[in-house]
């Protein structure tokens, strides 16, 4: 699902983040909401009085979704013996959507860096470095707990270390062939 611009009246309070600020703010019952994209987990939403946030999957039901997605990933590392495949980060790097494009952040080229370090009492660190589209955009936090989540989902991860970094600058430069065809840039 993504861009079916549905209004909904919220049934219950609701806890938000302001795109692309990142403040955290209540959205209260019978806020009318409507839904600009639900993508990997999350909903992006213009309120009533214009502000664009994103909420959570779990609080779709407040919304009259009902949210469908893979089992949540576990707040534990995986079993440091399971198989380790590093496509299996990419492909949970790929359910990352960046809240104000329904595009995910490795399509992007938001994902600079991503290695596996081998630890030694076993399983893996993955060291990701990956950057926003604009400088001072407050969704860093937010899209870095994402992909912590996500990674930390894959067999074999027993960390996940997410940095932000600005240099080098992302541009649009960056973005893969999909990246534009969805956007309709090619």
């Amino acid at each position: 699902m993504y861009m079916r611009h549905e209004i909904a009246t919220l049934s219950r309070e609701v806890l938000a983040t302001e795109i692309p600020s990142g403040t955290k703010s209540i959205l209260p019952q019978g806020a009318q909401v409507t839904l600009m994209q639900s993508l990997g987990g999350s909903y992006t939403v213009l309120t009533d009085e214009g502000r664009m946030v994103r909420i959570d999957g779990k609080d779709g039901d407040a919304m009259g979704e009902k949210f469908v997605a893979k089992s949540e990933p576990p707040l534990e590392p995986s079993a440091p013996d399971a198989p380790f495949n590093e496509e299996n980060v990419w492909e949970e790097l790929r359910t990352v959507f960046d809240p104000e494009i329904p595009v995910n952040i490795v399509d992007l080229g938001l994902v600079y860096v991503c290695k596996a370090v081998e630890l030694p009492e076993g399983g893996r660190r993955v060291e990701i470095k990956m950057t926003m589209t604009a400088p001072g955009c407050g969704m860093g936090d937010v899209l870095m707990q994402d992909v912590r989540k996500k990674v930390m989902a894959v067999p074999g991860v027993k960390e996940a270390d997410v940095e932000v970094v600005w240099e080098p600058a992302w541009d649009a430069s960056r973005m893969s062939d999909a990246a534009r065809l969805q956007l309709g840039w090619m």
